[in-house]
C-alpha cells in the first residue's frame, strides 16, 4: 500500500468550515487539530510505513487525528470510524469538511489496527508523542523538573484460575503444533486415559465441592501437561510458536502445583512471585497499588514537567513490578542532558524514595525531592533512626549505649553490613521496647545508607515539605486527565505489554495535545509560540 496525502485545497465555505470556526472555542482540541494538523504530523513523517508503489492509503495525517480523538474520548475503533463520518467537529479536525464535497466521507475500522500495527513494527513507533512533545519544547514550556507516578492499567482479559491456566495451555500447544505433532501430541493424552480431548474452552463437569474429585481432575489435567512436554523435550527445529507454547505450558504447570505425600499433583497453598495469571496475556500479573488495593494486569508510569503539566515519557510494566525499575526510562532527557545550572530536580512518592534511585539522581547533579520511608519497626519498638549508626567507623550504639562494630555482608542486593547485640540484649532493661527476639537485636546497613539517612532528615525542613506538596499533586491530576476514560484509560484496550505501551504513549501524546492547545500554542511558520503568532 502507498502513502496516502491528503487534500491542500481546503473549501473555505464549506459549510462544516464554517460552522465549527463560528461556534468552537479558539483553544479546543478540534481547533487545534484543524489550524497545526499538517505541522505536527503531515502526511510525509510516515512515508517510511508505506510502499513507494500501490493502492493509495487513506492519508495519514487524517488517522492520526482520528488516533489522537478515539484516545481523548476512549472509543473502540469502530465508534471512531463512526464518530469521524457523523460528528462535524471530527471532521473539521481531520480538515476533510463536509459531506457533499470531495473530502473523505469515511474508511474502514481496521484502518486503525493496520496503522497502529505499522508503526509498532518502525524505527519511531512513539512518533505521534514524539512530535507533540518536540512542539511543547519548541514553545520553552519543557523545564527541568518532573514528578513521577505510577497507575494500575488492568488487563483487557479475564484471571484464570489454575485448571483453566492448565487447560488453555495445553490447548494451544496442540493449535500451535503442525499437523504431524498435533497427531502425536493428541496420541500421548489419549494414552494417558484422561478423557479430555481439550477441544472446548469449558471446564470438565465435576462436583466441584467434592474434594477428592477437584483433587483427581487437577493431577490428571497436569500430568497431560508433563507429558506432552516430555514427548517434545530434546526435539531440534521445533517452530518458534511451539516453543512458545512449550514455555508458557511448562511456567503454568510449575507455578501453582506441588506433588502431595502419595504423588498426587496438587494445587500449592502459595503464590508464585511471577505468577502467569492469563494464558489469553501471559504478560499480565497480579499487583498491588497499596497494601489494600489488588489488581490484574500492568502498571502505566509518567514523568510530568510540573509547570507546564506536560507528559514528558511514559512507561508500562507488569503489574508487580515495582516503581523504582522504570525510572531511568522515564528520566532519559535529564540524565542525557546534564547542564550544572542545579535546576533539574525530580518530585517523587516514597515508592521512589528507594536508594539506588537517590545515588544515581545525584551523581547526576540533579535535585532528589523524592520522600523516603520513615525507618519501621513492632509497634512500640526503637526504629532504626534511635541508633546511632557511625560509618565512618563501622560501627553502631544502640539506646542504652551499647556499641557493636558493623560486619561486612558480602553479595547481597541490598544489604552491605550488620551490627548484631545478640547477648547484650539479654540483660539491657530496654529490651522489651527494643526486640523480642531471643538472639537479641539486629541493625542492618543498606549500601546506601548515607543517602537514605541525609534524605531523611532533608524531607523534615519545612520548605522542602512546601515545595514537595506544592509540586507532587500535579501529576496526580495528570494521572486523572489519562485515566478519565475507562476503556482505553483505566483499562486496557488490547493484549501484551508492547502494544499496552504503545497505546498508553499515544493516550499521553493525546492528553499532551489537549493540553498545548488549552494554552494557546501556534505556530509562526517556522517555531512554536504560546498565543497569537
Amino acid at each position: 500500500m502507498a502513502l496516502g496525502r491528503a487534500s491542500q485545497q481546503l473549501d473555505l465555505l464549506d459549510p462544516v468550515t464554517r460552522f465549527c470556526e463560528e461556534t468552537l472555542p479558539g483553544n479546543s482540541i478540534f481547533a487545534f487539530l484543524h489550524e497545526h494538523r499538517d505541522t505536527l504530523f503531515p502526511d510525509g513523517m510516515f512515508t517510511d510505513l508505506f510502499a513507494v508503489n500501490g493502492r493509495r492509503s487513506v492519508p495519514p495525517s487524517v488517522v492520526a487525528t482520528v488516533m489522537v480523538l478515539q484516545r481523548l474520548e476512549g472509543l473502540s475503533d469502530r465508534e471512531a470510524v463512526d464518530r469521524f463520518m457523523f460528528d462535524a467537529r471530527w471532521r473539521y479536525a481531520a480538515g476533510v469538511g463536509g459531506w457533499d464535497g470531495a473530502g473523505r466521507s469515511g474508511f474502514a475500522h481496521t484502518v486503525l489496527v493496520d496503522m497502529r500495527e505499522r508503526l509498532r513494527r518502525s524505527d519511531r513507533p512513539d512518533r505521534v508523542f514524539e512530535v507533540a512533545l518536540a512542539a511543547a519544547r519548541n514553545a520553552g514550556l519543557i523545564g527541568r523538573r518532573r514528578v513521577l507516578d505510577s497507575t494500575p492499567l488492568y488487563d483487557a482479559v479475564a484471571t484464570m484460575d489454575t485448571i483453566t491456566l492448565i487447560r488453555t495451555a495445553i490447548r494451544g500447544l496442540l493449535t500451535a503444533a503442525a499437523a504431524g505433532l498435533a497427531t502425536g501430541l493428541r496420541a500421548v493424552l489419549a494414552g494417558l486415559g484422561s478423557g479430555d480431548d481439550y477441544t472446548g474452552t469449558a471446564k470438565p463437569v465435576i462436583d466441584w465441592d467434592d474434594t477428592p474429585a477437584r483433587e483427581a481432575l487437577i493431577d490428571s489435567r497436569a500430568r497431560d501437561g508433563h507429558a506432552l512436554l516430555t514427548f517434545l523435550d530434546g526435539r531440534e527445529d521445533l517452530p518458534e510458536p511451539v516453543e512458545q507454547a512449550m514455555r508458557l505450558l511448562a511456567t503454568v504447570l510449575g507455578q501453582d502445583l506441588e506433588t502431595g505425600p502419595d504423588g498426587t499433583l496438587r494445587i500449592a497453598r502459595k503464590v508464585a512471585t511471577d505468577r502467569v495469571i492469563s494464558t489469553v496475556d501471559p504478560e499480565a500479573r497480579h499487583g498491588h497499588k497499596t497494601n489494600h488495593h489488588g489488581f490484574d494486569g500492568y502498571k502505566g508510569h509518567v514523568a510530568v514537567d510540573p509547570d507546564s503539566e506536560i507528559v514528558t515519557a511514559t512507561a508500562v510494566t507488569a503489574g508487580n513490578t515495582g516503581d523504582v525499575e522504570p525510572v531511568a526510562d522515564l528520566l532519559t532527557d535529564l540524565l542525557t542532558d546534564r547542564p550544572d545550572d542545579g535546576t533539574a530536580a525530580v518530585y517523587g512518592d516514597a515508592a521512589y524514595g528507594a536508594g539506588e534511585i537517590l545515588d544515581r539522581l545525584d551523581r547526576a547533579g540533579i535535585d532528589a525531592k523524592t520522600k523516603v520511608q520513615p525507618p519501621v519497626a513492632p509497634t512500640g519498638k526503637f526504629t532504626k533512626d534511635r541508633f546511632d549508626i557511625n560509618l565512618d567507623e563501622q560501627r553502631v550504639t544502640c539506646p542504652n549505649g551499647t556499641v557493636r562494630p558493623i560486619r561486612r555482608v558480602k553479595d547481597h542486593p541490598r544489604h552491605a553490613g550488620k551490627a548484631d547485640f545478640g547477648a547484650a540484649c539479654a540483660t539491657c532493661p530496654l529490651r522489651t521496647q527494643c526486640t523480642d527476639s531471643k538472639t537479641g537485636r539486629s541493625i542492618t546497613i543498606g549500601h546506601h545508607e548515607t543517602r537514605l539517612t541525609a534524605a531523611r532528615t532533608r524531607q523534615q525542613d519545612p520548605a522542602w515539605k512546601a515545595d514537595y506538596r506544592a509540586t507532587r499533586p500535579k501529576v496526580e491530576r495528570k494521572i486523572a486527565h489519562l485515566m478519565r476514560r475507562r476503556h482505553g484509560g483505566r483499562r486496557a484496550r488490547m493484549r501484551g505489554r508492547i502494544r499496552i505501551a504503545a497505546d498508553f504513549n499515544l493516550l499521553a501524546a493525546a492528553v499532551n495535545l489537549a493540553r498545548l492547545a488549552t494554552l494557546g500554542l501556534t505556530h509562526t511558520g517556522r517555531d512554536w509560540t504560546l498565543g497569537p503568532a
